[in-house]
């Protein structure tokens, strides 16, 4: 059997060797293997009637003093990694090698020498983290929780420099923020933001109808959605807006599509990102569910919503479906040039004939399920062959087979 490669960190430099992190991150950030940071905890507003990422936790914000230190673990991690990476003869190459030497190395850090799981867990998650973003170039950061910017701008500005200071050759840095929370910025401190190096923010906008907004306690209102993307504009960040398909359910589907293109053509923002509605257990919106009061679109009908949001934007964006919530992740491009492409993807889905679109949501469900949870439990997969089965016999129960099959498949997604 072949030995193991191991390699011995400086334990005291490290500290105590993890960094705080939050529960969730952009898509695309995630993809990039950005550095996480958190710079709150939770969810100021923890409200909304669709969301259960934070329910039952409170919210807080860390000191710039916290957020310094943790910086302090990841220069030091971020230094021992790229060492152990030189030692192994790797050249500077971060990659599952090197993890796996500093985890067998450090058994006082990371394994039962620990001598507490959930600690040794935690740093485990940081040091893949860091490592994940030095393998990606190091050069891209993003700032949990849901509302960065809920602090106040002399903290956040002192975090950002400090970060330059670490990590010059950081290019990015992002973060989520809430409508209300930007419009309560100055021009000027969003302004002094954007220069110590934060230059994207993610915004929830989920919908531009008022009465959406209301029915799902979303706490804001289209047109201060509306202020508070051109504020964030206007000091030069990059906006990325966040709507939410099927959210206005089957009664105000059409107004949803509608009103939220009215908003969005209203902000420009840089980025459309498209996260279909999927209710989920334990939130308020699926207590509706289950009790009548809202009523879900059906795959079809979320796919032609979107089709109509498309047909009223006018904006210079890039729309894009990057998240495992959509059925048509290939309904991505930049407006207005390619509207009719995208338009085009959208009429050729809806005119398969009514099993191949049943096929289609299956295949890709399935393949969005395996891909979070990367196995089907007994009664899922039981489902899925079901349906499957019916599908491939065009049977007139195959609609009803295939929307609980699709049901079991979706709830992996949280």
């Amino acid at each position: 059997m072949a030995a193991v490669t191991v390699y011995r960190m400086n334990t005291e430099r490290i500290g105590r060797g993890w960094h705080e992190m939050g529960p969730i991150r952009p898509p695309n950030e995630g993809r990039d293997c950005s550095l996480l940071l958190r710079v709150t905890r939770n969810c100021p507003w923890n409200r909304c009637t669709f969301c259960r990422t934070y329910k039952g936790e409170r919210y807080s914000r860390r000191s710039a003093e916290e957020i310094k230190g943790d910086l302090e673990v990841v220069k030091a991690l971020a230094d021992e990694i790229r060492a152990a990476s030189w030692r192994l003869g790797l050249a500077g190459d971060v990659g599952r090698e090197v993890v796996a030497a500093l985890i067998s190395g450090n058994p006082e850090l990371y394994g039962r020498r620990c001598g507490d799981a959930e600690l040794a867990q935690r740093r485990i998650q940081s040091l893949v983290n860091v490592a994940s973003w030095l393998a990606s170039g190091g050069r891209t950061v993003f700032l949990q929780d849901a509302d960065a910017l809920q602090g106040p701008t002399e903290d956040l500005y002192r975090v950002l420099a400090r970060l330059r200071e670490s990590f010059p050759g950081v290019v990015r840095v992002t973060s989520y923020a809430r409508a209300k929370t930007i419009a309560r910025k100055s021009p000027e401190e969003l302004q002094s933001l954007r220069e110590a190096g934060l230059v994207r923010l993610h915004i929830g906008l989920e919908s531009g109808c008022d009465e959406v907004l209301a029915q799902v306690r979303k706490g804001v209102t289209a047109e201060e959605l509306i202020w508070a993307g051109r504020k964030a504009r206007e000091a030069g960040m990059d906006v990325s807006l966040y709507v939410m398909p099927g959210l206005g359910g089957r009664r105000l589907s059409g107004r949803h599509a509608v009103e939220t293109a009215r908003v969005l053509n209203a902000i420009g923002p840089d980025f459309i990102r498209l996260r279909t509605l999927v209710p989920y257990p334990g939130t308020p919106l699926y207590e509706q569910v289950e009790a009548g009061e809202f009523e879900p679109l059906s795959e079809d009908e979320v796919v032609a919503e979107i089709g109509l949001l498309i047909e009223h934007l006018d904006c210079h964006s890039y729309l894009t479906s990057d998240h495992m919530f959509n059925l048509l992740w290939e309904v991505e491009g930049r407006l207005p040039e390619d509207r009719p492409a995208l338009l085009r993807t959208i009429a050729d889905y809806l005119g398969l004939p009514p099993h191949e679109r049943l096929r289609v949501q299956l295949e890709r469900r399935l393949s969005s399920y395996l891909a979070v949870a990367g196995g089907l439990p007994e009664g899922v997969a039981a489902a899925v062959q079901e349906a499957a089965a019916a599908v491939e016999d065009r049977t007139p129960d195959a609609p009803r087979k295939v929307e609980r099959a699709l049901g079991a498949l979706k709830q992996a997604f949280g």
